[in-house]
């Protein structure tokens, strides 16, 4: 029995979360750059939005690129910058025809002008898109995110719009990239790293982690069914005890 005949279709996780590693360590194994790493990581990407597509997840958000991500060689960098930009176009057409909304997140304005414009015009030509939610995590940390959050609110505070007692988890997260999106039930980081590297610190308080010995150039359809059979193989708690859960 294939794991995708496993998985119990009434308890899908609605958000599923992934930090891509192991692209670099995948290349060099083969005696290559890094960027031949990311390149056949576009492949893992295709795979799995497919995959997500077809079983009826909601929302898949992908940490493509995080704000540390900048002090990699420039070569590195500007590689992967350009393949964004040659993904997108590729990809928007497909994306169009199994329904999937591009959405992106993180400091955006930073990215070079050419990928941004390529970005922000396939969010645009998405928008009205209704099956699956893609949302790339560009140019993001968590940290950089919680202090933008907090600036915010200490501009509302400072304008009296709102007072410091009236700040709660509910305002807070309508302030983070994410407000309108259902926190992540499912975390998977691929490559056999068991670290969350910055990544939705605030969203996965009560996320079930999975983590896979796979580099990401070799994630497939099969393994993210696999993550979610082992997901839902888990009680979930939150905070109380299993007999409360029953």
């Amino acid at each position: 029995m294939s794991f995708k005949e496993k998985i119990d279709m009434d308890r899908l996780p609605r958000h599923v979360a992934v930090i891509m590693d192991g692209n670099g360590r995948w290349a060099k194994e083969k005696g290559k750059l890094r960027v031949f790493g990311h390149q056949n990581g576009v492949k893992a990407v295709r795979d799995t939005v497919e995959a997500a597509t077809e079983l009826g997840v909601e929302y898949l958000t992908l940490y493509a690129f995080s704000t540390e991500n900048w002090n990699r060689p420039a070569f590195e960098v500007t590689a992967l910058m350009e393949l964004l930009v040659s993904t997108i176009n590729k990809e928007t057409k497909t994306l169009m025809e199994n329904g999937v909304r591009l959405n992106a997140f993180g400091d955006l304005k930073s990215l070079p002008s050419r990928c941004y414009k390529e970005l922000m015009e396939a969010i645009d030509k998405t928008s009205t898109n209704k099956r699956l939610t893609l949302n790339l995590a560009l140019s993001y940390s968590a940290r950089w995110e919680l202090t933008q959050m907090a600036k915010q609110l200490a501009a509302k505070i400072e304008n009296k719009e709102m007072s410091a007692a009236d700040v709660n988890e509910d305002i807070v997260s309508s302030l983070l990239c994410t407000a309108g999106i259902p926190d992540p039930e499912l975390l998977i980081r691929t490559s056999g790293e068991y670290r969350i590297s910055n990544f939705m610190l605030w969203q996965i308080a009560y996320s079930e982690l999975y983590f896979t010995d796979i580099f990401w150039p070799d994630f497939r359809r099969e393994h993210l069914y696999e993550a979610i059979v082992n997901y839902q193989s888990r009680e979930r708690r939150f905070g109380k005890t299993s007999e409360q859960v029953i």
